[in-house]
């Protein structure tokens, strides 16, 4: 199948909505705590804020078990319009919510429920949207067109890092917290309606074509947990350790930096977003070199296993020397993680057989990301609030580079095999 803009724009645009989204909401934190979650122990406010972000992931799995199989059986395009609808409706939800002073404990309560409706609706949607521009791509092209799903989620968070660092430094503390907060969360609606129409009329993939055409008396997961058990376990290891790494750089980071390095809310996003930027040319640069020098799972090996090795020297950096610490850790850590986006959606999509590609890709990866990755910046937090140490999130994100570095080795690669 010809890979054109459209199927490229169509798989890239989803994951653009879904990671503004969920990157507003974390790099909005301290704006979002006080004004869901007001009290005066600051940590107490960030544990709450980060227990509603973390419900959003925990909630991914579920939605990957149904819209995994739906994606099986029902088909990728399907899902691919069903979960940008879903998202975009609880992006806009949110910048509608009343606050805590307005509505009291109703408030926090109706903004949780909103994150657990996003998590199902996006539960889907990544790795679908990743499986649908694998399966369409011509011979030997895999790398880049999986990449393109996560070239969309680093200008989602881009995007998102922009819009809250120019939110934060344009609007002033009582446009910020009375209204202003709100204006990104609604452009959300704007990049919904764009993907819907993008993706309502897509052409179905000769694999997606396959996969409805088998015998379907067992359930495309099941089919995963008896065919290959040991591969879905190795990518969950994997998916982990990968969306702990994801989280504590891209996410913790700008607040660790304003909550114990004193350095402004408005500096630290805006050296994310410089993060963010790099990234945007890193990811489809190495997912293009996938293809043509160098196998998917050495270079997964060899990023996160640096990773492993420059945490503990990051947050001492961030620690000592302030904003150029910031500077050197966040640009070193969006380097090593666009790397990984740039080769980790084939690879984790080449593993599976076609008639329940979606399914078994999406479960591993949702809990991997969702119960791992999204309580990542919690965990962190509370690390420190237990250790009395601001190096414990260097401690975790140390272990969860290991382990992706250790797991990806399990993993098959193939990278020049064909997977139809």
């Amino acid at each position: 199948m010809r890979h054109n803009i459209r199927i490229i724009l169509a798989g890239a645009i989803g994951n653009l909505l879904e990671w503004y989204d969920f990157g507003l909401y974390g790099l909005l934190a301290p704006v979002l705590a006080s004004l869901f979650f007001p009290g005066h122990d600051r940590i107490a406010s960030l544990l709450a804020i980060y227990g509603g972000f973390a419900g959003g992931f925990a909630m991914r799995p579920i939605g990957a078990v149904a819209l995994g199989h739906l994606a099986d059986r029902v088909g990728r395009r399907f899902v691919l319009t069903l979960s940008v609808l879903l998202m975009g409706v609880s992006t806009v939800a949110v910048g509608l919510l009343p606050t805590y002073h307005a509505l009291g404990v109703g408030a926090p309560l109706l903004l949780i429920v909103i994150r657990l409706f996003q998590g199902f609706s996006v539960g889907g949607e990544f790795v679908d949207s990743v499986t649908y521009l694998v399966e369409s791509a011509p011979p030997g092209r895999r790398g880049f067109a999986g990449s393109i799903a996560n070239l969309g989620s680093t200008a989602g968070m881009l995007l998102g890092a922009a819009a809250a660092a120019m939110v934060t430094t344009l609007a002033s503390p009582v446009t910020l917290y009375s209204w202003g907060w709100r204006v990104p969360f609604l452009v959300g609606g704007v990049i919904a309606s764009a993907a819907y129409f993008l993706r309502r009329h897509l052409p179905e993939t000769n694999a997606e074509s396959e996969a409805k055409a088998q015998p379907q008396n067992v359930a495309p997961l099941r089919q995963a947990i008896q065919a290959q058990p040991w591969i879905l376990l190795a990518t969950l290891l994997f998916t982990s350790g990968y969306g702990i790494v994801n989280y504590i750089t891209m996410v913790l980071l700008p607040t660790y930096a304003h909550e114990f390095a004193r350095i402004a809310d408005q500096q630290a996003l805006r050296i994310n977003a410089a993060g963010q930027a790099l990234a945007l040319f890193v990811v489809p640069l190495f997912g293009w070199l996938s293809d043509r020098h160098w196998t998917r799972r050495s270079a997964l090996a060899v990023a996160f296993f640096v990773e492993t090795i420059f945490s503990w020297k990051a947050f001492q950096l961030v620690s000592s020397h302030g904003v150029l610490g910031l500077w050197i850790a966040q640009l070193v850590f969006a380097f090593l993680l666009a790397v990984i986006m740039g080769n980790a959606p084939a690879m984790l999509s080449e593993q599976f057989a076609p008639r329940y590609r979606v399914s078994a890709h999406a479960v591993a990866f949702n809990i991997g990301i969702g119960i791992f990755g999204g309580t990542a910046p919690m965990v962190s937090v509370a690390l420190m609030k237990t250790t009395s140490s601001r190096m414990a999130p260097a401690l975790y994100l140390c272990f969860a580079a290991a382990l992706s570095t250790l797991s990806v080795l399990a993993l098959r690669d193939r990278s020049r095999d064909s997977i139809t």
